[in-house]
């Protein structure tokens, strides 16, 4: 089981949406996050006045989509200073330096590097970065310490509300696909007709949707349903398909996600959605209960699988 973290979050003004500096105990980086609004404050923080990282949050200005740009710099305020006029489409920004002032110019470079293929591979944010930098050489135990402080800029940049460096699904390193780490050795138990599941899902349940000649698979995540890639969906919508779901179907379009393959659209990647309902309904292109719809391998519904979930976990507290 992984160890847990200890986080410290300073908030310059009392404010959730000021400037906030994070730390990690043990840990020797730290975060600046900084609303566009409240950049001319930074000149007050020697934090950022050091080598490091950073990371500029906006949205895409044709798609919509969230989006990221990822940077390095010997001192971070000088080269954001550049940013204010040079790059319109961010409102946060995120920056990381060292506490010990152990990070080299050859040292950012790495991170960068580094952390703008994370992010692409992470396939969350869209990278508004214009190419991926080089990765530069460094001595193995550099390496080794820059890898060390990219997990703590993963870390500290979830807690400070973007997750773009994590993946949707944390993939097993067993060879064996995702659908095969499912919940599927289920059989009824003797008290109960209903299929005995784990009280958490300590490995990620797959379901499956089926209807009108399509296919799509999914996985239950601590953050929604995510649909993976190659899953098919329908080329029409009906009228029933919501105005919001329907502006979501056609930024998965232009931005990619869904291509046209044959008489079906194809998902290129995986996808997160927020409802089973949601997934679902982009899917079939109407309005459709996704919760009664997806389903298990085993035939369990997403709905009947969570009530399974609920009395299993009641009735462990109930021994106790």
């Amino acid at each position: 089981m992984p160890l847990g973290k200890s986080i410290r979050i300073y908030l310059a003004d009392g404010g959730v949406s000021g400037i906030r500096h994070g730390e990690i105990v043990n840990w020797t980086g730290q975060a600046i996050a900084c609303p566009r609004t409240r950049f001319a404050e930074l000149k007050e923080w020697p934090e950022a006045k050091r080598p490091g990282i950073y990371f500029l949050f906006g949205q895409n200005e044709d798609t919509g989509q969230d989006s990221v740009y990822v940077g390095e710099a010997e001192i971070v305020l000088d080269r954001l200073c550049s940013h204010i006029n040079g790059k319109d489409f961010w409102t946060e920004l995120v920056a990381f330096t060292s506490k010990d002032d152990n990070l080299t110019k050859a040292h950012v470079r790495y991170l960068e590097s580094r952390l703008v293929a994370q992010a692409n591979n992470a396939s969350r944010y869209s990278i508004e970065n214009s190419a991926s930098p080089q990765l530069p050489s460094l001595p193995r135990a550099d390496r080794d310490a820059m890898e060390e402080f990219i997990v703590g800029i993963q870390t500290l940049l979830g807690v400070l509300g973007h997750r773009v460096l994590e993946p949707l699904i944390v993939r097993s390193s067993d060879p064996k696909p995702v659908e095969a780490l499912t919940s599927t050795a289920i059989a009824p138990s003797e008290s109960d007709s209903a299929p005995a599941l784990p009280v958490t899902a300590t490995q990620p349940q797959t379901f499956q949707l089926r209807v009108s000649n399509l296919i799509a698979t999914a996985v239950r995540t601590d953050e929604g349903l995510v649909v993976l890639a190659n899953s098919e969906a329908a080329t029409a919508i009906q009228n029933s398909l919501s105005v919001g779901y329907r502006v979501l179907r056609e930024r998965l379009i232009s931005s990619g996600v869904l291509i046209e393959n044959g008489p079906k659209l194809k998902f290129v990647r995986d996808q997160l959605f927020r409802s089973p309902s949601q997934a679902a309904a982009i899917v079939v292109g109407y309005s459709i209960n996704g919760r009664d719809n997806w389903k298990t391998p085993s035939g369990l519904s997403f709905s009947d699988y969570e009530n399974q979930l609920a009395r299993n976990t009641y009735d462990t507290c109930r021994v106790q």
